[in-house]
């Protein structure tokens, strides 16, 4: 678990316990929203994003904002798991 302070509002950082990572990994999921950071002011309880890192792959975001501001990674999907119907996803290949 991590906290962190992003345009003011104290977030918890949490990983589901299906999500099996080093700590380096976890490391680099957090820099990461930080460079995102006021993007997550737009999120809303109950909401869900996607975020791509090339060496992690596909990390699933679930949001909570009651009680408390909790990110929990509830799932990474590495890259050759991804199956792209159509044009591929601008920005992956």
């Amino acid at each position: 678990m991590f906290r962190f302070s992003v345009e003011g509002e104290d977030w918890i950082l949490r990983f589901s316990p299906q999500v099996s990572i080093e700590a380096d990994e976890k490391q680099a999921i957090l820099m990461s929203l930080l460079h995102i950071g006021d993007d997550l002011a737009n999120f809303s309880h109950g909401s869900a994003f996607i975020m791509f890192a090339k060496k992690i792959g596909a990390i699933v975001f679930d949001v909570e904002r009651i009680p408390s501001l909790i990110l929990t990674v509830s799932n990474i999907v590495p890259e050759e798991n991804w199956y792209i119907q159509g044009e591929s996803i601008k920005g992956l290949k």
